[in-house]
């Protein structure tokens, strides 16, 4: 038999043709599954455009946010996150905030069609927050990235509209900042009443190099800017720096050098990655740190409170790897036990003392308190003014507010009383 009559009697058989086309039909489904999945793997890498934002990024929230009030308004899947707001009179309010559950999402942004896709590892955890480790996808048609740059551009100023006319707290968890209690009414700078001249010079001083980048990187000199408020406790330092952290429009990032665990690659660390717009405020710096001569005497005592060397700290305020673009604020009582090294200038470039009331203070402060005709007002802040200096004794803001908080209602009582200002405090 030839082969051409094998093959035609091959071609007879019912059965061979049979599974020859069924081999055709499978193949041909195959490549059309495959040139499919080409297809599509071609058209997302062409004609889409993907952003995806983890937990860790500082966006996270503020998209989250975003989506559910200005986006996916309409999804019917959602998660909650209660918080606690604290209103003006100190009363806290639960509020409940609705966020896009795990799983997919639609919405349309400027005629555009979003596909949002929140996932969760079980399996993975952000070992800084303790949960497990989450990302958001955006997915639309196009290749122009500027729809994601408005999205979370609107993200961004929604969550800072929320928090306008307060003062943010922060404080160090781990190796990040994270804020800490409720968002805090914006203090008038003038509520605390200083010396005369004080708050004004270091307000212009704060505003000078906040509007003059320019000026230092033209003569190579570091932008950043360090200020030193020393003097008796209760004399309105960190009273002083809150209120101004709000007139700024700056938060707070409080900073505590004798925590334990804080080494000085973590210091440099916090102080690099601090929140932008924010003012970073070491507090009794002196209770961190002895002097070097003192330090060899008492250094046992030290030894296991904390790991961040004094050079450490050195370092991190204006060494090589210092950052820039920073406002840091250092409180003491005194001033005497900070070494010479640490408060030179380029570390320290303001020093000033918050000390004890003068009598322009204390007549300042009874007006703020006790309201009236201005004449009557003026008259009996300055009889009071005059009592409190003829005491001879010093005197704090705390000890006089203190005072004046025991007469709330009755300022004639409080120019009677004045001896009673060392004795209640």
């Amino acid at each position: 038999m030839t082969v051409i009559e094998y093959v035609q009697t091959l071609s007879d058989n019912p059965y061979f043709g049979a599974g020859f086309g069924l081999f055709g039909v499978g193949a041909a489904a195959a490549l059309l599954r495959k040139g499919t999945q080409v297809g599509m793997v071609l058209f997302r890498r062409h004609y889409m455009i993907t952003l995806e934002v983890p937990c860790r990024d500082k966006s996270y929230q503020w998209l989250l946010q975003w989506i559910t009030r200005i986006g996916a308004r309409e999804t019917q899947h959602l998660s909650v996150e209660t918080s606690f707001e604290q209103k003006d009179t100190g009363h806290v309010k639960t509020k409940y905030d609705f966020i896009p559950s795990i799983g997919t999402h639609f919405f349309r942004y400027n005629g555009n069609w979003i596909r949002v896709e929140r996932t969760r590892e079980q399996q993975t955890l952000d070992l800084h927050m303790g949960v497990p480790w989450e990302t958001v996808q955006l997915t639309a048609f196009g290749r122009n990235r500027n729809i994601y740059f408005n999205i979370l551009e609107e993200a961004r100023q929604m969550a800072l509209k929320e928090h306008e006319g307060k003062t943010i707290m922060y404080t160090a968890l781990g190796s990040e900042w994270r804020q800490f209690g409720h968002p805090r009414k914006r203090r008038p700078i003038d509520s605390v009443v200083l010396d005369t001249g004080i708050a004004e010079r270091i307000l212009n001083d704060c505003k000078e190099f906040i509007n003059n980048p320019g000026w230092y990187s033209d003569r190579g000199i570091p932008y950043r800017r360090g200020y030193l408020l020393y003097g008796p406790p209760g004399c309105g330092k960190s009273s002083f720096i809150t209120a101004l952290a709000g007139e700024l429009e700056r938060g707070i990032c409080v900073l505590n050098l004798s925590e334990r665990g804080l080494t000085d690659d973590r210091l440099n660390h916090l102080l690099a990655v601090a929140p932008q717009q924010t003012i970073i405020l070491l507090e009794d710096i002196d209770a961190a740190f002895t002097s070097r001569e003192e330090s060899k005497e008492v250094r046992a005592a030290y030894d296991g409170l904390n790991r961040v060397t004094f050079s450490g700290l050195l370092n991190c305020l204006d060494g090589v790897a210092s950052t820039e673009a920073r406002i840091l604020f250092m409180t003491t009582n005194y001033l005497d036990r900070l070494d010479p090294a640490l408060i030179r200038p380029g570390r320290v470039d303001v020093k000033e003392y918050i000390g004890w009331c003068s009598a322009s203070q204390v007549e300042q402060m009874f007006l703020r308190f006790y309201k009236g005709p201005v004449a009557v007002a003026r008259e009996l802040a300055q009889q009071f003014a005059d009592k409190v200096i003829m005491q001879k004794k010093n005197v704090s803001p705390a000890q006089i507010q203190g005072f004046f908080m025991f007469h709330k209602n009755n300022p004639n009582a409080v120019i009677t009383n004045v001896s009673q200002i060392w004795e209640i405090t």
